[in-house]
């Protein structure tokens, strides 16, 4: 949904693109020191309950990663295995977030509502799967009331409110991040069958290569 705003985004990343590319750091460097800094904040700071400040760092952390596309494009140093690092780290940075609270829930005797940020992890997980195995087989899945931006957005924010004391606000945004990640996965299933049942010579497909027996 948030999608329809990157170009804006961008227009506006872009000048400070040039500023951070004029300091020597490559778009790679950026994407993993954004997301080792993501990690540290959400798996030493959620555990410990410190919800409030733990958004802060992750927040921090993941502003400064937007800018690995914008100073790839000001330096001309966009490739295939950036995109590639760049969607890896993202899975990395999502499971940290989504660890962390469900260790700091877990500590603070809220068992039930870690295990709803568990379910929030995998369902995320799922839909970024969905997506990136619909394009290796030459589909298209670009839908999703639910994409990373939105899960992002909505479990950061009520994480900070809930460290500033707002009760049940984070209680609520997992429930409601569980219900929309299940159904952007339905979303995205029903997407690919659709071109499945229409494609007149569907490819097979393609399995990892298995390992030689001894």
């Amino acid at each position: 949904m948030l999608n329809r705003i990157r170009p804006a985004l961008g227009r506006v990343l872009t000048p400070i693109g040039q500023v951070v590319a004029r300091t020597g750091v490559s778009p790679n460097a950026i994407t993993v020191i954004g997301t080792v800094g993501v990690a540290v904040g959400a798996l030493v700071l959620y555990p410990r309950g410190e919800f409030f400040w733990g958004t802060m760092v992750i927040t921090a952390f993941v502003l400064f990663d937007m800018l690995d596309g914008a100073v790839a494009r000001v330096t001309g140093k966009i490739s295939k295995f950036g995109a590639f690092l760049d969607s890896t780290m993202d899975r990395v940075a999502d499971a940290a977030i989504f660890s962390g609270l469900m260790i700091g829930l877990y500590r603070d005797g809220q068992e039930p509502l870690a295990a709803v940020a568990l379910y929030c992890l995998v369902s995320g997980v799922v839909v970024s799967y969905a997506k990136a195995r619909a394009e290796g087989l030459g589909y298209t899945c670009n839908v999703g009331i639910a994409e990373r931006a939105e899960r992002l957005i909505v479990a950061l924010v009520a994480a900070g409110f809930d460290g500033l004391g707002v009760p049940y606000i984070l209680a609520l945004a997992l429930w409601v991040l569980a219900a929309l990640s299940t159904v952007t996965v339905g979303q995205r299933f029903a997407t690919v069958y659709v071109q499945a049942k229409a494609d007149p010579d569907p490819k097979p497909a393609s399995e990892p290569a298995a390992e030689p027996r001894p």
